[in-house]
């Protein structure tokens, strides 16, 4: 009885310590930017609101990030090939992320499997994987300078927030995979402002989106000790065809903080 009390208490405490520093996260986040003169402790700007000073834009990523109207803007119309995601000149360690972000349209339509909450398909009893369709745009947050270390964003039934990466990689133990996969849907409707608050302490992931932890303390086993902030670029415009190629980065961002963790 003592050896499996042992075991609970040694594998849920630090994720109930992870979800404190969280929520501590979300708090400190809304005093800090809730109103036109925030207290900001400790927490360095990453968007000054004007343009991308502090960031490594591209030739090709030129072509389609701007800032328009106070926000960073993605128009994946663009036909130049090259890098198209865009870093933070800077890089981070064990950090607290925030950031507001919105779809602004999601004018194509998709049919993806769908995913069961240990990060695997969902089958019939046949066997057969069931799928879903539905109207989406896709874009994410890098972390660490590691692509694999992505904070999706996009329309999917199972939400934002889940790390591609590590949860399709099927090398990973299946605690992994299914520990980045999305507790439950937190996202508001295409248009609408989002808020990540996004804590990475060691190789340990946790998320909020709206208020909601959707990742909780999960393990990204090999992750980067440290390295820049990433704005993803995913997908763009079929100029043949005059439409928008599945899952276009249709996406916009604001007010990007960050709090480094001592």
């Amino acid at each position: 009885m003592k050896k499996r009390h042992g075991f609970f208490f040694t594998r849920c405490v630090p994720r109930i310590n992870s979800l404190v520093l969280a929520i501590s996260a979300t708090s400190a986040a809304v005093a800090a930017f809730g109103d036109d003169t925030p207290e900001r402790d400790g927490w360095i700007t990453l968007f000054n609101g004007e343009n991308l000073d502090g960031w490594r834009v591209s030739e090709a990523a030129a072509q389609s990030w701007s800032v328009v109207d106070g926000v960073i803007d993605c128009d994946p119309r663009s036909t130049v090939s090259g890098e198209r995601d865009i870093w933070s000149k800077d890089a981070f360690g064990d950090f607290i992320l925030y950031v507001e972000w919105r779809l602004t349209d999601t004018p194509t339509v998709e049919t993806r499997p769908l995913i069961a909450p240990d990060g695997g398909h969902v089958k019939d009893e046949a066997g057969n994987v069931v799928t879903e369709t539905f109207p989406n745009a896709d874009s994410g947050i890098y972390l660490r300078g590691m692509s694999k270390a992505q904070v999706n964003i996009w329309n999917w039934p199972i939400g934002s927030g889940e790390v591609w990466g590590y949860r399709t990689d099927d090398n990973m133990p299946a605690e992994v995979r299914a520990d980045v996969t999305p507790r439950i849907r937190a996202d508001k409707e295409p248009g609408e402002w989002n808020t990540f608050v996004i804590t990475m302490v060691g190789d340990r992931l946790s998320v909020l989106l709206n208020g909601q932890m959707v990742i909780n303390y999960a393990q990204l086993p090999g992750v980067a000790k440290e390295g820049p902030i990433g704005l993803q670029y995913h997908g763009g415009f079929n100029h043949e065809t005059d439409e928008y190629a599945p899952a276009s980065s249709l996406v916009q961002f604001r007010n990007l903080f960050l709090k480094a963790l001592d």
